[in-house]
């Protein structure tokens, strides 16, 4: 069915008001029932209220360690971003910054073997992966772990 296909009047329905009268079916307690927290004009309560009950979310313990507070974050660069580099530069966490290849320095950098590489270049960094290691190598580079 698409729009033009609608017949006239099938669109859209008028909104059922509520509470207009005895006699309109829905009038009075407007399909609220009688008294109660519902029915008040605020009515209902709150997500993960339990009536006064301790709440499941307080009921049950926390469990486990979380290490996020504490892990060392690299910023992590693949040996193909490195290409991009002159022949015979060195790079390091700060002139990665500045090529716009790490937004944020974080904890330190980490370099990963994916891709290739033909340019020699001095890295350093404060973590090598042990395929990236081979690669800058074997394209006659250095890597220096700081």
């Amino acid at each position: 069915m698409k729009l033009h296909e609608l017949a006239s009047g099938t669109v859209s329905k008028k909104p059922y008001r509520k509470g207009r009268g005895i006699a309109s079916g829905n009038g009075k307690t407007g399909g609220r029932g009688h008294k109660g927290q519902k029915a008040r004009s605020g009515g209902g309560v709150r997500p993960g209220f339990e009536g006064g009950q301790m709440p499941a979310y307080r009921r049950l313990p926390k469990r486990g360690f979380d290490n996020s507070k504490f892990a060392t974050n690299y910023a992590i660069v693949n040996v193909a971003d490195l290409e991009q580099f002159e022949n015979g530069a060195a790079v390091d966490l700060v002139t990665l910054v500045e090529a716009g290849l790490i937004s944020k320095p974080l904890d330190g950098l980490k370099v990963l073997g994916n891709g290739n590489l033909t340019k020699k270049l001095t890295v350093k960094a404060s973590k090598v992966s042990e395929a990236a290691k081979a690669k800058i190598e074997s394209a006659g580079g250095s890597v220096e772990v700081i």
